[in-house]
């Protein structure tokens, strides 16, 4: 999600103890195809494949990882304006779970409804439970805390009640140059959905504080890309 998430890099790194794998972000309608476009012609690296390529290359890079590391869940990352393009990844064989991309921030895909607007929608619910209900694996959601007009607490209901299995939160708050943990720790407190902790997640300090608000479990992504870890993962 931060760059560098293809099945390559993915298959390097997950002896250092990863227990899941995430691919994508995905774009996967001709709507946010098209606005991965747009944030690739200034300059941004974007996944970005046609959208009569995409789901065969999904495939391609679930089968890549699986063929590595049997045990290791694969999840993919991916947007769309609708949820039956979500629902058609969701059924790929050997992937364990789709994540719902309620999180990018990028102004082309917000412009289109998506990403972390996608939290203003008053038909969310039903949007995740169509998905829930029609795919073959498990299903998280990934949103961005602390969005303005959004409260985080709400949303998360929303989430636990259509169905989803993990919600996986960006503990981003303006401002602040670490994790919401404080955010983290009431949303464990108030549901029971698996919550899984990202944000700051570059020192075993860190992980040591978001493990204490009762996350399920945390992501990494730029600290590994960077190769900045001062931890091993497997200890916690």
């Amino acid at each position: 999600m931060a760059g560098i998430t293809d099945s390559t890099f993915l298959n390097k790194v997950i002896p250092y103890g990863f227990d899941v794998a995430t691919l994508g972000g995905y774009s996967l309608d001709a709507p946010t195809i098209e606005a991965s476009n747009k944030i690739i012609q200034r300059g941004r690296k974007e996944f970005h494949f046609p959208l009569d390529e995409i789901f065969s290359h999904i495939e391609k890079e679930v089968a890549s990882i699986k063929s590595m590391h049997k045990d290791v869940k694969v999840s993919a990352n991916v947007r769309s304006t609708t949820p039956q393009p979500i629902i058609e990844v969701g059924k790929i064989n050997g992937l364990d779970i789709v994540e719902i991309n309620c999180h990018c921030r990028q102004e082309e895909i917000i412009a289109i409804g998506c990403g972390q607007e996608m939290l203003k929608r008053d038909d969310l619910g039903n949007f995740i439970s169509k998905i829930v209900n029609n795919v073959d694996c498990e299903v998280s959601v990934k949103i961005r805390a602390n969005v303005d007009g959004v409260n985080t607490l709400d949303i998360a209901k929303i989430i636990e009640d259509a169905g989803a299995d993990y919600l996986h939160i960006d503990a981003m708050k303006k401002g602040v140059f670490d994790a919401d943990y404080n955010l983290l720790k009431s949303v464990c407190d108030c549901s029971d959905i698996k919550v899984i902790g990202n944000n700051s997640v570059n020192s075993s300090e860190n992980v040591k504080k978001m493990i204490n608000t009762g996350v399920y479990g945390f992501s990494i992504a730029r600290a590994v890309i960077s190769g900045n870890l001062d931890f091993n993962i497997a200890n916690f």
